[in-house]
């Protein structure tokens, strides 16, 4: 590891072709240029900072990489998530020390200072044997010591280079088939200009749009446009919770494809599919995954689910009336029907709960009340005038549990008279519970 003893002060050619370099900028502001050099027999990039103060120049060296090391040497310098500051406290450029400015190198975080930083010796790493057919002068990006990194292990990132490819240079999955597979390789000279993008107007194609366009034999732009798509199925909801239950991840494509063929969409194949395990239908099997007309399949099963549903909704709905009868004749008693102004009268079925909520306007017919009712957690009792049994006019929620009653509203949820009320709470509810005793 390089170590403070091994930093060599900057030569000074390097100092004048950093200056001249420099020498258009006079606001103020810090600069920064790198050069490479050598240390024990290794190649090293220094980053230099650069700074015009009262009609003078400042430089010193921030920054030190080695291409063998995955960390890298800094003094002076602080990264943070608006920059980079430097102190320039000790050249007497600043009145106070800034706490980063310790006048001494500091062991830091290779990838937190990746600065851009125009190389003023570039061909200088090429007198070195590994890095001789390295084609670093043509790499045209900032990352050189990532490319140097990655140009060691696989050295055909030089091929990418040398055919102006170099944004693709350091990526390691196009490397890897560049490596292996000559067929690919006279693809990407096929398809150079456009992956140079030298018309200005196309998109920036991934590595996996690259692969993927290459694997299907799809034009580039077309492939980047399926590689868009999968990647968004993967992270949609439809997808995750519904979809991804019969096409796994590896059938992804082919699901994409065959959607596209049938002319529809992921809204109504997860439509397709809930029909299709309502009705148990075997999903394993293309035939049904995949079915040839998808358009007359999704109508079929979607009326068959329809169709099952209102048979088992019959069902349900008979299972449903003979409890809510049994559940009233077994609390019939609890009704009061003497020589009074009112009448209270106990809901026999759904339909009436349905017919009371619809005239009165109000959730009774709604919400779950019959489910309440013939779970015998509460009854509900209709409140009639003595001369108008058959019409609705107050609805009442009884407790079984608590001996109360819950709610006692009228039209549109408005509360009855005191009347009403008195009648309620004084006459009919001491009857109730007496009645709810003798039941128990």
């Amino acid at each position: 590891m390089i170590t403070e003893k091994d930093i060599k002060p900057i030569p000074n050619y390097i100092i004048k072709r950093i200056k001249n370099r420099d020498k258009e900028s006079y606001d103020g502001s810090t600069n920064f240029y790198s050069y490479f050099t050598k240390i024990k027999k290794e190649l090293v990039l220094v980053t230099v900072a650069c700074k015009h103060y009262q009609k003078q120049w400042f430089c010193k060296q921030v920054i030190l990489h080695g291409v063998n090391y995955d960390k890298c040497l800094v003094k002076d310098i602080d990264y943070t998530m608006l920059g980079y500051s430097v102190g320039w406290y000790e050249q007497g450029l600043a009145k106070y020390k800034p706490k980063f400015d310790y006048n001494e190198w500091c062991e830091a975080e290779d990838k937190y200072y990746n600065i851009y930083a125009p190389i003023v010796n570039k061909k200088y790493a090429l007198k070195f044997e590994k890095y001789k057919y390295s084609a670093l002068d043509k790499y045209r990006y900032s990352d050189v010591i990532k490319y140097l990194r990655i140009y060691e292990q696989f050295p055909q990132a030089e091929y990418l280079v040398k055919i102006g490819l170099q944004h693709l240079a350091t990526s390691k999955l196009i490397l890897k088939k560049v490596g292996k597979d000559k067929v690919f390789r006279k693809w990407l000279i096929q398809n150079v200009k456009i992956l140079r993008n030298e018309y200005g107007t196309l998109p920036y194609f991934s590595a996996k749009a690259i692969l993927l366009s290459y694997k299907e034999n799809l034009p580039l732009l077309e492939g980047r446009k399926l590689d868009t798509a999968k990647t968004e199925l993967l992270q949609d909801y439809i997808y995750t919770n519904h979809i991804s239950k019969v096409i796994p991840k590896s059938e992804v494509l082919q699901f994409l494809k065959y959607i596209e063929k049938q002319e529809t969409d992921t809204n109504s194949y997860r439509d397709y599919l809930d029909a299709c395990e309502f009705l148990e239908i075997d999903m394993s099997i293309d035939k049904n995954k995949y079915p040839h007309d998808f358009k007359k399949w999704h109508n079929i099963r979607i009326d068959q689910y329809h169709s099952k549903k209102a048979e088992l909704d019959r069902k349900e709905r008979k299972e449903l009336y003979t409890k809510f009868e049994k559940i009233a004749n077994k609390y019939i008693s609890l009704q009061r029907n003497k020589e009074e102004n009112y009448a209270v009268i106990i809901a026999t079925s759904p339909q009436d709960l349905i017919k009371e909520g619809e005239i009165l306007n109000h959730c009774v017919g709604r919400m779950n009340y019959d489910q309440k009712f013939i779970r015998e957690e509460s009854l509900i009792f209709f409140i009639r005038n003595r001369n108008e049994l058959d019409k609705p006019f107050v609805t009442l929620e009884y407790s079984l549990n608590k001996h109360k009653v819950l709610q006692c509203y009228g039209n549109n949820d408005t509360k009855p008279s005191n009347e009403v009320l008195e009648f309620v709470n004084k006459k009919w509810l001491p009857y109730a519970n007496r009645k709810l005793k003798k039941i128990a």
